[in-house]
C-alpha cells in the first residue's frame, strides 16, 4: 500500500515590506492628527480684531437708529471674518499645516454651530424688536463657540470664550444702555488681552 508524505500548505507570499511601512505611516500620521491642538489661531489678528470692535463699540453708541445699530456691528462682523481668515491662513502656512485638516476641521465644525444659531437668532430677535437682547446673545454664543472650537486648541482658548460668556450673561440681565460696553469689554478688551497672549506664546 502506497504511503503518502505530509501535506505541505501552499507557501504564501510575503507582503512587501513598503506597503506595511506605508499603512504604519499612515495610522501614524491620522493618530498625531486626531490627538494634535490646532495652533493657528491667530493672536495679532485677535487683537486687530479686538481694536475694530472697540471702534465699532464707540460708533454703534452714537447711534439713535435700531438698524443703524445694528448695521454697524454686522460690519464690523464681516470685518473680523476680513481679518482672522487670511491671519490664520497665513499662520498656518508658517507652521506648515493644513488649516482645515485634522485639528483645524475638528475647530472648525465645532465653532460653527453656535455662530450660526446666532445669525439666526439675530434675524429673529431683530423682526420681533428685542435689540436689547442681542449682546448677551451674540457675547454668549460667541464664547460658546470659542469654548467648543478651543477643546481642540490650546488650553487658553477656551478660558478666553468662558470670560466671553460671563459677559455675555451679565450682559442678558444688565440695563439695555450698557450693551455696547459690554461688547467692547468683550469683542475688544477681551479679544485684545488673549490675542496678545496666543501671539507671544503660540507663535504669533
Amino acid at each position: 500500500m502506497a504511503t503518502t508524505g505530509p501535506l505541505r500548505s501552499p507557501q504564501r507570499l510575503p507582503i512587501p515590506i513598503d506597503a506595511r511601512a506605508a499603512d504604519h505611516l499612515r495610522y501614524i500620521r491620522e493618530t498625531m492628527e486626531s490627538a494634535a491642538e490646532f495652533t493657528a489661531l491667530p493672536g495679532w489678528g485677535g487683537v486687530a480684531m479686538g481694536v475694530t470692535a472697540l471702534v465699532a463699540a464707540f460708533a454703534a453708541s452714537r447711534q439713535t437708529a435700531a438698524r443703524a445699530w445694528l448695521a454697524v456691528w454686522l460690519i464690523e462682523a464681516f470685518v473680523a471674518v476680513a481679518i482672522a481668515a487670511p491671519a490664520a491662513a497665513t499662520k498656518a502656512h508658517r507652521a506648515n499645516s493644513a488649516l482645515f485638516s485634522g485639528p483645524g476641521r475638528k475647530f472648525l465644525l465645532s465653532f460653527a454651530p453656535p455662530i450660526v444659531v446666532g445669525g439666526l437668532l439675530t434675524f429673529a430677535l431683530y423682526h420681533a424688536g428685542i435689540l436689547a437682547a442681542l449682546p448677551g446673545v451674540w457675547l454668549l454664543l460667541y464664547g460658546t463657540a470659542i469654548v467648543t472650537g478651543g477643546a481642540f486648541s490650546v488650553r487658553v482658548v477656551p478660558v478666553m470664550g468662558l470670560c466671553l460668556m460671563l459677559l455675555g450673561g451679565a450682559a442678558l440681565f444688565a440695563p439695555a444702555i450698557w450693551g455696547d460696553a459690554f461688547m467692547g469689554a468683550g469683542f475688544g478688551v477681551v479679544q485684545i488681552g488673549f490675542g496678545w497672549w496666543i501671539a507671544r506664546h503660540y507663535g504669533g
